[in-house]
């Protein structure tokens, strides 16, 4: 704007000038030409002779750039065209008309062959056809191009995905990552892949890069630096335990709250002797996390040691628990080893109104090394069967016996969570004992455990081991609830409800064999 005003006045400036100069210099003109005479003022005759030489000069510039306006105007008029048939094609494809899609498609690559929009309505027509080769054609196109590179990469990552050519989709995805750090779905994959072979250097190089990209930040960062440093102990610990207990103290330190980290760090400190660290690193993952490995991890300090030993350390783990669950199973377990069964039945009080597998599972082992009552041990073994299930690793519907760094479904990191696998839950019904020739068939995690556990597979017969059946119901006229029991077959509930505390004492006393606590369910006699 100032340079408009600055001109306008410099004009009138200078035509004011030029026009006192003439009236200052009078001049007289004749012109005669084809029979006609003129005697013009100067200043018309300057000012007629300036105005065609502007109109001369118009004329002349108009007829130079005739062609190239007539180019471009035509240029145009394609190009709106071409832009008009990508828009076109484009809602085709996204209403699934491949034919016309593949109509406007070669329309535009007829006007605008250069247009990087031609190249993705062309991938997606071929996509939604059904031909992989044209796809993979375009996306290739793209890729070359640094407009559409990154475009290009993507749908070469998702046609190889779906070939399941796990090799070229790994590559697409790295390319992509280092040519955009920000990237979340090519970080991601490039971070899955490297999971998925077990490079777990790789695997960190890949996260610290998100960590610089802005895809992973704060706690989430460190959990899965947790994760991965980790698995890398765990990969390590045969090979070189002192390299695999920096890395897992490293992973506890950054998450205190993952049990594995913890519990392996705990147990290669412990090898290595250096138990008040190992009970450090023990004692915080226990108050962030109770776990049945950390549990283990914090018996086992000292090889070798005593169950009595073991029972003083379970004892001050269960008070850092604060009343937790595991805390109780933990102490539980290491008086039955002791063989403090009053402390064992105390610590499992709680939890004996509703008791899990383990729970039930631990009962019928006191009863059986405590007064070798079998029959109550069988109790404890039926319900266990029907028993809600316990904790365990789970992720993406699949159930492992011990924790993973990845999901062996999807190749998610930190996909498994300790929690009650929901997709394993059944319904409860009505339990019914077999005929007094026959043992009660266990089937299930709760026969594994049984098995592998010397107490238990002494009071459960061989033939509780068979194979899973399918007991059909009892017919209804052979129980006989309000008569006695001769050769008809036992009924147990499923939770038998209390019994009056004024005719048993609460805890077993010599001489008192036969009392039982409230807890206890009603059943057969020693």
């Amino acid at each position: 704007m100032i340079r408009v005003v600055v001109f306008l006045v410099l004009t009138a400036a200078f035509a004011k000038y030029v026009a006192v100069w003439l009236a200052d210099h009078p001049a007289e003109v004749s012109i005669t030409w084809l029979g006609y005479h003129a005697e013009p003022p100067i200043g018309i005759l300057i000012a007629a002779i300036a105005g065609a030489a502007v109109l001369l000069w118009w004329l002349l510039r108009l007829a130079l750039r005739a062609p190239r306006l007539i180019a471009s105007t035509v240029a145009d008029r394609r190009a709106a065209s071409g832009q008009r048939a990508i828009a076109r094609g484009l809602m085709a494809i996204g209403a699934g008309d491949v034919g016309a899609a593949r109509r406007f498609a070669a329309k535009a690559s007829r006007l605008v062959p250069e247009q990087p929009l031609l190249l993705m309505l062309q991938a997606q027509a071929a996509q939604l056809s059904g031909e992989s080769d044209g796809a993979m054609a375009s996306f290739r196109a793209m890729a070359e191009r640094s407009d559409t590179k990154l475009f290009g990469l993507h749908g070469l990552f998702i046609e190889a995905q779906r070939r399941n050519d796990l090799a070229a989709a790994r590559q697409f995805a790295e390319a992509a990552a280092k040519a955009a750090p920000s990237l979340a779905w090519a970080g991601q994959a490039a971070l899955e892949f490297r999971c998925r072979d077990g490079d777990w250097q790789g695997a960190l190089d890949a996260l610290e890069r998100n960590r610089r990209g802005g895809l992973v930040q704060g706690e989430a960062f460190r959990r899965q630096r947790a994760v991965l440093l980790t698995a890398q102990a765990l990969s390590l610990k045969d090979a070189d335990a002192h390299a695999a207990s920096e890395l897992a103290q490293e992973a506890a330190r950054l998450c205190p709250g993952l049990a594995p980290a913890a519990a392996l760090a705990g147990r290669l400190l412990a090898e290595a002797g250096e138990r008040r660290k190992a009970v450090r690193i023990l004692e915080a993952g226990w108050r962030e996390s109770p776990h049945p490995d950390i549990a283990t991890a914090y018996a086992d300090l000292v090889p070798g040691a005593s169950a009595r030993d073991r029972l003083l350390r379970m004892r001050v783990l269960a008070r850092l628990a604060n009343g937790h669950r595991e805390g109780a199973l933990a102490l539980a377990n290491a008086a039955l080893e002791a063989h403090e069964f009053a402390e064992a039945r105390a610590s499992l009080a709680p939890l004996a109104g509703a008791p899990t597998r383990r729970v039930a599972t631990l009962m019928a082992r006191i009863e059986a090394a405590e007064h070798g009552d079998t029959g109550l041990a069988r109790e404890w073994m039926a319900r266990a069967v029907h028993a809600a299930h316990d904790p365990a690793w789970t992720a993406d519907g699949v159930v492992a016996d011990t924790w993973m760094p990845v999901s062996p479904v999807t190749g998610r990191l930190d996909a498994f969570e300790w929690r009650v696998p929901v997709a394993e839950l059944a319904a409860r019904g009505r339990m019914i004992e077999q005929t007094a020739a026959s043992a009660p068939i266990i089937v299930g995690s709760a026969a594994e455990k049984i098995a592998g556990d010397p107490v238990a597979k002494k009071v459960a017969p061989d033939s509780a081991f068979a194979t899973p059946l399918t007991a059909e119901p009892e017919p209804k006229s052979a129980l006989k609830p309000n008569g006695p029991l001769d050769d008809a077959p036992v009924h147990l509930p499923d939770d038998p409800g209390p019994v009056p505390e004024q005719a048993l004492d609460p805890v077993p006393r010599p001489g008192n064999a036969g009392s039982r606590p409230p807890w206890f369910p009603r059943g057969s006699a020693k």
